[in-house]
């Protein structure tokens, strides 16, 4: 069965573009079929996979969404780009954000992305969704469409403070939208081990938050290379296989695999 995962924050620049990239093809290096969709309108995810100018995309999300909305049939693969790196990619443009505001108009609104992602997700064993730094209604569509979240948190005072409001509001959409959605797990980036600002950051999440989620093991450091990676159009195994990133996201990876089989009961039901 497939698994859709939503990688969200409010919080801008706190990696989840990168974590979306690395995460996906991390994946497929493991057998895995993998399907990337770009909900941010700033279409940052298509831009780090290489389309570096994603207004001049004919079909993105947004037309594709348009078509699941009004029920008209979606041909196979439509839309859908491929990646020389294995994974498969929904692209997104500037017209994504006259989706969000169309949406409150619709129907049905906060599944308009899930009526999209139920139409192709059975050719894949992972989809995973880049979501937009807010929590609007394309967020809302996201977590509505997910299995589970993971959120990236950058090792920082201001992103870790906005953690409880992103988990709130997660609890809501499972209450009153998406039952099944669990937490997978907090993910620690940009971790500077050489301060000890970001230790202490790091050792206050996972003193807040381990005993009802799971905090990955895994913490990303701190990585000119990984920034770097989107001006590139490749992974961080493709610029920089060698590197500290480059390691931590392949055993971030290998914690995403395992999660599902050891994900300790009492976890995946904190949120209500």
């Amino acid at each position: 069965m497939s698994k859709v995962i939503a990688i969200a924050n409010q919080k801008g620049g706190v990696g989840k573009t990168t974590t979306t990239v690395n995460l996906g093809i991390g994946l497929v290096s493991e057998g895995k079929k993998v399907l990337l969709i770009d909900c941010d309108a700033q279409g940052s995810l298509t831009e780090s996979l290489g389309y570096q100018n994603p207004d001049n995309i004919n079909i993105t999300l947004s037309s594709l969404m348009q078509k699941a909305i009004e029920e008209q049939p979606i041909t196979d693969s439509e839309g859908i780009l491929h990646h020389k790196e294995g994974v498969d990619l929904v692209p997104a443009n500037i017209e994504l954000s006259g989706m969000e505001t169309a949406l409150v108009n619709i129907m049905n609104r906060e599944r308009a992305l899930k009526s999209y992602i139920d139409t192709v997700k059975n050719k894949y064993d992972y989809v995973l969704i880049d979501c937009t730094p807010s929590l609007g209604m394309l967020t809302i569509n996201s977590l509505a469409a997910a299995d589970e979240v993971i959120i990236p948190v950058q090792a920082h005072y201001l992103p870790a403070k906005g953690l409880q409001q992103l988990i709130t509001t997660v609890s809501k959409v499972k209450r009153q939208i998406n039952p099944n959605l669990k937490i997978g797990g907090i993910l620690l980036t940009m971790v500077d081990k050489r301060t000890n600002y970001a230790k202490d950051i790091a050792r206050v999440i996972r003193m807040n938050y381990a005993k009802h989620l799971t905090i990955y093991k895994t913490e990303i450091p701190l990585s000119i290379k990984a920034a770097e990676t989107s001006a590139v159009g490749k992974s961080i195994y493709e610029y920089d296989k060698s590197g500290k990133a480059a390691e931590a996201y392949r055993e971030f990876t290998k914690e995403v695999l395992d999660s599902g089989k050891q994900r300790n009961k009492h976890k995946s039901e904190y949120i209500r």
